[in-house]
């Protein structure tokens, strides 16, 4: 998984404390990034539709849906695409003892349990919402932590 998961979920986070777009210069200064690279993962989270940007002076980022209908997993796809995490390359068909093709009719021990792990991966990440998150950052922090953020991210600068 790429760090730009990581930062992609911080910022659907940090986008449950407001009822305003939120520019990316904004989140990109709340999380000390770079802003092109916080851009490409805003644009990759866009593109999968689970955010929305509005151009102009009061333009940025916004959530299309309830955080609470966007899971972790939404945004792993989003950033890093829905492709498998393991990919078998048939190893056991190799070297100078290789079994035959045609004896590999079914996936060899290794491939069967790291289909299990990840299967059991996406399940555990498709439990978990945005609004889940948001809900342990307050737990974790106190309940002013997300309050916190809204207050800083709509203060103007001087």
């Amino acid at each position: 998984m790429s760090g730009g998961v990581e930062w992609a979920l911080h910022c659907c986070v940090v986008l449950t404390t407001s009822d305003e777009a939120v520019p990316a210069a904004r989140l990109a200064e709340l999380h000390e990034v770079s802003g092109s690279y916080l851009a490409k993962q805003l644009q990759a989270l866009s593109r999968a539709g689970l955010v929305h940007s509005t151009q102009g002076k009061s333009g940025g980022y916004a959530l299309t849906r309830d955080p609470e209908t966007v899971t972790v997993l939404d945004v792993v796809h989003a950033v890093d695409g829905a492709g498998p995490a393991f990919v078998c390359t048939e190893i056991r068909q190799r070297g100078p003892l290789a079994t035959p093709a045609s004896a590999c009719t079914t996936p060899c021990a290794i491939a069967r349990a790291m289909g299990a792990a990840e299967a059991a991966w996406r399940e555990a990440l498709a439990a978990i919402t945005i609004a889940d998150l948001a809900r342990d950052v307050d737990s974790d922090y106190g309940p002013r932590a997300l309050a916190g953020i809204r207050t800083w991210l709509t203060a103007k600068d001087d």
